[in-house]
């Protein structure tokens, strides 16, 4: 049997040179001194290593843990599957946890005695092996990156993580709520609990109510057997409602009482049961103007909204995007078994300035389609725009100068206002329909503040009521 890979990076080389001596017997190790030669090492086609330990202050400065940080996140982006122990000789709890926070499956504190660290890396082994979610899969689908929003986000989730209250998790459709939930359980005293996911606005009123308080044998036809609901199941751990804005009102009472006092009945039984699960409720809805209309209860959203998390959208992770591109490449390469493609440089702008509606799931599914089409190829800005939604024109782009004046020779009653409130209007439909129809998440991706997008719409209004006067 081929020995397991080993990346180790450390600046000092005495500890390289003892620990790669220590470790040579039952690893292929491989040493670097710092992130860009540890990148470089890694991607090198012939090393797959299964772990790697990594040193938190590499230089330029290593009196702080900047640049291990880093590390960790290209490496995750890079091998997905890596198991990563972190080294340090600052011990403070915060930079543990944030360690683990990017996908660190362990923190250990220098010095540590090569005993403790190779009782470690066989115990990485076998919880690898064992496909067992130590450093969660969100770490790096959901919450890779490096930007100031991100950065934000799991400051968050960790502040939030240990609280036994709700979490009302808010965002855009694919912006990672889902991953973020899981980010909040992983972190928490409860990461040993099962952690559920139901999809409010998948199932019928009747499946959803069984599926999650359970039901007595006979309780409607095709209950044959006695069965547990989520709140059970969960036991002590976290239960995840997503697309919370499409629970029944008739379902919101009963999920009201639970939040009050943990207690339910199983469909069909008048025996009370009590859950100790966490509730973290996800939507792309506004739900503070549901609960205004009347279409999600008021006393129920203000419960769950006890603790708030904003996912932010994709167009605001400015260059994560190319680090969860190279992420999807890596995980969606090995899978097809094929090389990865390469954006050329005009594409790589594209990439950067595309604003993504459809957020990280849409990254991910552009990401597979390109590489079906280009396998090992590089692809040019005009490949890449056949898969994005880019049909406005944008300045300096001589395709669209050329079919504007294309436009202009063709029309007789051209008229440039006109033109440009058809525009405004389709973006602002776009913009409605994105954010299902809340006012607020529209003005945000519009970069317009409510009040002006009221008077936008007021003034087509206005002007769809009256005759055009040339």
């Amino acid at each position: 049997m081929p020995k397991p890979g080993l990346l180790l990076v450390d600046d000092d080389p005495l500890i390289r040179e003892t620990l790669g001596l220590v470790f040579s017997n039952e690893f292929d190790v491989r040493s670097a001194a710092s992130r860009p030669e540890a990148v470089s090492l890694i991607s090198q086609p012939g090393f797959l290593p299964a772990l790697a330990l990594v040193d938190l202050g590499l230089p330029p400065d290593t009196h702080h843990a900047d640049e291990g940080f880093r590390l960790i996140v290209e490496l995750k982006a890079l091998r997905p599957d890596l198991q990563i122990l972190a080294l340090s000789g600052q011990t403070g709890e915060q930079q543990a946890r944030h360690a683990r926070t990017l996908g660190a499956i362990d923190f250990i504190a220098k010095p540590a005695e090569p005993g403790k660290i190779r009782a470690l890396l066989f115990q990485a082994l076998n919880w690898r092996s064992a496909d067992a979610v130590i450093a969660p899969q969100v770490f790096v689908d959901g919450l890779l990156g490096c930007s100031a929003s991100m950065e934000k986000l799991r400051r968050q989730v960790y502040q939030f993580a240990s609280a036994p209250f709700p979490v009302l998790i808010c965002g855009e459709s694919g912006s990672g709520k889902e991953a973020v939930a899981q980010a909040l359980h992983a972190a928490s005293p409860r990461a040993n609990a099962p952690c559920l996911a139901l999809n409010c606005a998948a199932l019928s009123e009747s499946l959803i109510e069984a599926t999650l308080f359970g039901h007595a044998k006979g309780a409607f036809t095709g209950a044959q057997t006695a069965k547990a609901g989520y709140f059970e199941e969960a036991g002590e751990g976290t239960l995840f409602l997503d697309e919370i804005g499409d629970l029944p009102l008739g379902l919101q009472a009963k999920l009201l009482r639970v939040l009050e006092n943990g207690d339910f009945q199983r469909l069909g039984e008048t025996q009370g049961r009590h859950s100790h699960a966490r509730i973290v409720a996800a939507t792309n809805r506004d739900l503070r103007s549901l609960a205004r209309s009347g279409a999600f209860r008021s006393d129920l959203y203000h419960r769950l909204s006890v603790l708030n998390i904003e996912t932010p959208a994709l167009r605001e992770l400015g260059e994560d995007r190319l680090l969860l591109l190279k992420h999807f490449l890596t995980r969606y390469a090995d899978q097809l078994h094929c090389a990865p493609f390469r954006l050329d440089d005009a594409a790589s702008r594209d990439w950067l300035r595309y604003s993504f509606p459809g957020n990280v799931r849409e990254l991910r599914n552009i990401t597979i389609r390109l590489l079906a089409k280009y396998p090992g190829q590089q692809v040019s800005s005009a490949e890449l725009r056949e898969e994005l939604d880019m049909d406005f024109a944008e300045p300096g782009n001589t395709a669209n100068v050329s079919g504007i004046q294309q436009k202009l020779a063709n029309s007789r009653d051209f008229k440039l206002d006109q033109w440009l409130a058809e525009q405004e209007q389709a973006f602002i439909q776009a913009a409605l329909q994105l954010a299902n129809g809340s006012m607020s998440q529209a003005a945000k991706l519009l970069g317009l503040n409510r009040t002006t997008l009221y008077s936008r719409l007021s003034g087509q209004t206005q002007r769809d009521g009256k005759a055009d006067v040339p």
